[in-house]
């Protein structure tokens, strides 16, 4: 007897963006309350499960997760409502794929159902937009949502101003080609790549002048060490996070720890801008 199975992936154009498994991770953290244990509970190593969160914090472009007082050395993790009515949203879809397939088995026609299912919370809309956004994987350590806020036009490169959800702007030179090319315009929604190791780490000072472009002020939220370098996670002002690696030594010389105010400095060639069809 045959039977159909399938899973729900998303695609834009030719390019699988990904399935349920940061789905699975949010849910996980919502049973276990505790970032190691869900960690454990989806197959993940616990860096990388922050690494996810982040990302997906970001993608919102407001708090999925967020740290919980009380729990296992000093503090849980839980989810707040958005993060809670995406994973209901996720599940309403795989209970409505369920019974697309028990109804393509038994009959093989009715191929849409009634539909029938509800995503409970109203936003279901804006929920299937997140999870093209979650799904999203580059090498690029810091992933920023946000909107166009100006392109200024130069005799080769553009200067581009991404509006990001907390108030704050990244700034991004790219050939005036790729502004065509991407059909970046005000109001239009973007992303930005940066990857860690071209984000500097300066602690914020009211006389520190710099040349670079972007200087988005924070704090240190976490610090994970290495055998030479650390990563220096800041949680920046207004919402999302940035991630920069830096030396054992400046992380010493600069009294890196978590809550000192930061800036996380880059230059606006180091940014990558893309979006989404």
């Amino acid at each position: 007897m045959l039977e159909l199975e399938g899973a729900i992936w998303f695609r834009a154009g030719s390019q699988t963006l990904g399935g349920k498994d940061r789905i699975a991770l949010l849910a996980a953290i919502a049973e276990h309350g505790s970032i190691t244990a869900a960690a454990k509970a989806v197959g993940l190593s616990y860096k990388a499960a922050w690494d996810a969160v982040d990302a997906m914090n970001n993608s919102a472009g407001e708090p999925l997760v967020i740290r919980a007082a009380g729990g296992k050395g000093g503090g849980g993790t839980m989810l707040t409502p958005r993060g809670e009515g995406l994973v209901r949203t996720f599940r309403a879809l795989e209970a409505e794929h369920r019974l697309f397939l028990a109804h393509l088995a038994a009959a093989g026609q009715r191929l849409g159902g009634d539909g029938g299912g509800n995503a409970g919370d109203g936003d279901a809309a804006a929920d299937l937009q997140l999870m093209r956004r979650i799904m999203v994987k580059t090498s690029a350590r810091n992933k920023l949502f946000g909107r166009v806020a100006a392109v200024r036009a130069g005799a080769v490169n553009d200067e581009v101003a991404l509006a990001l959800p907390g108030g704050q702007q990244v700034v991004a030179t790219i050939t005036h080609e790729s502004v065509e090319t991407l059909g970046l315009g005000p109001g239009v929604e973007a992303f930005a790549l940066i990857k860690a190791s071209s984000v500097l780490v300066g602690v914020a000072d009211p006389g520190l002048r710099l040349s670079a472009r972007n200087q988005l002020p924070g704090a240190v939220s976490r610090i994970v060490p290495g055998a030479v370098n650390t990563e220096v996670v800041m949680e920046l002002d207004g919402g999302g996070t940035m991630a920069a690696i830096v030396t054992n030594a400046s992380v010493t010389a600069l009294g890196l720890a978590e809550g000192v105010r930061v800036l996380a400095i880059f230059k606006a060639s180091s940014v990558i801008l893309g979006t989404m069809d």
